[in-house]
């Protein structure tokens, strides 16, 4: 495990994220929003691929099968490609065509995201394996959620008649992506310590251990920015943006976005070093 799988790991899911939530604002936020979420989406995905060509054997977990890794990456090199060409024709050509690029690249992005898993779980039992590719889908979703609501937010700055709607909408994405990721992560939990689960059998302590001891510490950070904070500040969001409060419910999502990157990025540390998918 390296610095910079973790990193790799969680751009790839950011970046993916995103386009996948563009697929949910309506086409009211107006081209500049499109064109300014997927160049943001591309240039994540851009920074994610340098990381993993960068130095495969950091994105390459042990055990890991080298036929299977080599698909995720050309996968999300193709799910990167389609990004880049949607933010180029967005607004300018095949008008009628450029949802279905953007839903190509995302079909491709979260098969990649699928295959990673994989690659991470690599000769684990087949419920973790499970459990970590549905960790991995509910991480991309969840932050995309947040990093779209917060600039959908503060896009009511650019366009002051927009339906406020259209921001209530992108909360209840974010709402539904949060409670699937914990629902993903309470049964990995509960999994984990029902089988008293080690990633290494013959020295290495129960997740139960672990959690106890001090490099628990991160697990329950990760409970408390990733999800706790999250669950309370996606409700406040929620309850502003019914009042058509839009400027408190970007600050709050501002605050929302904090919480959920800390908390996903202490995910992907958890899960390389423990290959429990928290």
């Amino acid at each position: 495990m390296s610095l910079s799988t973790v990193l790799f790991l969680f751009l790839a899911h950011l970046g993916v994220g995103i386009a996948l939530t563009l697929l949910f604002v309506s086409r009211e936020a107006g081209v500049k929003f499109f064109r300014f979420n997927a160049g943001l989406a591309a240039i994540l995905l851009v920074i994610a691929l340098a990381f993993a060509f960068r130095d495969l054997n950091a994105a390459r977990p042990p055990g890991a099968d080298a036929m299977t890794l080599g698909i995720s990456l050309v996968a999300l090199v193709v799910s990167t490609a389609l990004v880049v060409l949607y933010w180029a024709i967005v607004g300018r050509l095949f008008t009628r065509f450029r949802t279905v690029i953007l839903a190509l690249a995302v079909i491709a992005g979260l098969f990649a995201i699928a295959s990673q898993a994989i690659d991470v779980s690599a000769g684990r039992s087949l419920p973790f394996q499970a459990l970590t590719i549905a960790s991995f889908l509910t991480s991309a979703a969840m932050l995309g959620g947040a990093c779209t609501a917060m600039i959908l937010g503060h896009w009511y700055l650019v366009i002051p008649s927009m339906q406020v709607s259209h921001l209530q909408s992108i909360v209840r994405v974010h709402i539904g992506s949060m409670v699937a990721r914990v629902m993903v992560v309470g049964a990995a939990v509960w999994y984990a310590l029902a089988t008293a689960y080690a990633a290494n059998p013959v020295v290495g302590p129960t997740f139960r251990r672990y959690i106890m001891s001090v490099d628990g510490i991160f697990f329950w950070q990760r409970i408390l920015f990733g999800l706790a904070g999250p669950a309370v500040l996606s409700y406040l969001t929620w309850e502003t943006a019914k009042i058509r409060s839009t400027q408190s419910a970007t600050g709050i999502l501002y605050v929302d976005f904090f919480t959920v990157v800390v908390g996903e990025v202490l995910a992907k540390y958890i899960v390389l070093a423990t290959h429990v998918p928290v």
